[in-house]
């Protein structure tokens, strides 16, 4: 469920970072982008979330970054995944598919089952 300004249910920032960051490194604006696109528009990320996410992933070492110049030649930080990193997706992925499948049976219910 979306909250009403269109963010994201708690939980869910650090399995879409790592995955924008699967294909290679991104600044942070280019990974709210991607999130942005690949939604649909439907789930923004705010700054300071974002940053605040990407840091606490770096800490943990599923992300590592580096300086470099984005595509208009400003200073940016590109953060990539790490090989834990690509690890934690793989699980973060699993947890969320089996989450989002035991949801749907849920709402699919056709009636209450015995108490």
């Amino acid at each position: 469920m979306l909250d009403p300004e269109g963010g994201l249910v708690r939980g869910t920032l650090d399995v879409l970072i790592l995955k924008a960051l699967s294909w290679g490194p991104r600044h942070g604006y280019a990974v709210a982008e991607w999130i942005r696109t690949v939604t649909d528009e439907q789930l923004l990320v705010e700054e300071g979330p974002l940053y605040t996410a990407l840091h606490r992933l770096e800490k943990r070492g599923w992300l590592v970054a580096e300086w470099g110049y984005s595509d208009n030649n400003r200073k940016a930080k590109y953060y990539q995944l790490s090989r834990s990193g690509r690890q934690q997706l793989k699980a973060e992925i699993t947890g969320w598919e089996r989450y989002a499948g035991a949801v749907t049976k849920a709402l699919a219910a056709v009636r209450s089952s015995p108490a």
